[in-house]
């Protein structure tokens, strides 16, 4: 290989290319290299941390992986499109609903995020589902209320649904003013630009399998989906095992601790890097609520954490551009600080 095809700017494109595909899985390689080095335990139980965890959403991320590429290859998506025109409003409302309800998990729930933007389903809908989904699911309803009470697991699925309307509103309101007109990143989707398929809508082949060119689709689809999803998923499970190691629970008990506005205020950002996940915090704040934390900071520990979540976090950045991201953010935190204050006062 010469100088002159090193440089030229196709043979770069390629590079490029490999680069931005596979720096993600070099990025855990090094991680559990460097970890191996200083570190070997952890190296190992980093490593079994990021596979348990892997094994346990893969029943999620099947079906929703399949979901989205069934939609894609039979041409389901244009109806399901369709089905989000309309009164905007309802839209946000039956997401926000959706989202609090679905048995998907805040990165199973991604594969169906992109299918809904690259259809051109409204922003503003897919955040409301997309802000519900990480809190609540069926699973953790009945958790919630064994472990804290009944009122306390009614109460988050109310302020997942809450939480919900209130970011699908806000981006309803920045969007017609023309911002976010593309959510989804380069190469993802389409970049949020289907809207083609609401406007000029194909026949649905449910049979999809009787077609080369459809067959073709739902493979390529969901190995696309599955690899997207297996490198960043991997990578933020085995940061999110060095948090659980490397954090010790006595520091955010103490940072928990106390009555008053501050502590909700401190509970909402704590959530974010201290957030361990959504079954292995409920103990963490029902045994803070026990020692006389205020209701309302756990609320908020629990909502700010549930959509902040490493893993939760970096499938939206691996996804949306980067105004989206800060809007999640910024949502997520302002949304689980409001509804803390509100179930403080609530439970006075």
């Amino acid at each position: 290989m010469t100088d002159t095809t090193l440089s030229t700017p196709g043979f770069r494109s390629v590079l490029r290319r490999l680069w931005q595909d596979q720096r993600v899985w070099l990025a855990s390689a090094l991680i559990l290299l460097a970890l191996a080095v200083f570190d070997p335990a952890q190296s190992a139980q980093s490593a079994r941390f990021a596979g348990g965890a892997l094994l346990h959403t893969a029943p999620y991320l099947v079906l929703s992986i399949a979901i989205a590429a069934w939609a894609g290859a039979t041409g389901a998506d244009n109806l399901i499109a369709k089905a989000f025109t309309g009164a905007p409003l309802l839209m946000i409302a039956l997401g926000a609903l959706a989202g609090g309800i679905s048995p998907f998990c805040s990165c199973g729930v991604i594969p169906l995020i992109a299918a809904l933007l690259a259809m051109g389903v409204p922003l503003s809908a897919v955040m409301a589902f997309w802000l519900a989904s990480p809190i609540m699911d069926p699973s953790m309803f009945v958790l919630t209320a064994g472990v804290l009470d009944l009122e306390f697991a009614i109460a988050k699925t109310l302020a997942a649904i809450g939480l919900g309307v209130f970011g699908g509103l806000v981006v309803h309101t920045l969007s017609r003013g023309g911002a976010l007109a593309h959510p989804l990143r380069e190469g993802i989707g389409d970049g949020g630009c289907g809207g083609a398929t609401v406007r000029a809508p194909k026949p649905v082949a449910w049979r999809f399998w009787a077609e080369p060119e459809r067959r073709a689709k739902f493979g390529k689809t969901a190995l696309n989906t599955s690899l997207f999803l297996a490198k960043w998923l991997t990578l933020a499970f085995i940061l999110e095992s060095l948090m659980l190691a490397w954090i010790p629970t006595e520091t955010v008990t103490a940072s928990l601790g106390g009555e008053g506005l501050l502590p909700i205020l401190t509970a909402t950002l704590v959530g974010v890097p201290a957030y361990l996940n959504g079954y292995a915090a409920l103990p963490l704040v029902g045994g803070l609520i026990e020692q006389g934390m205020a209701p309302g900071a756990g609320m908020a520990f629990l909502i700010a954490g549930g959509v902040t979540s490493i893993p939760a976090a970096m499938a939206v950045w691996a996804l949306a551009r980067p105004p989206v991201f800060a809007l999640y953010i910024a949502l997520s935190l302002s949304g689980a600080f409001s509804i803390g204050l509100l179930f403080q006062l609530w439970s006075m």
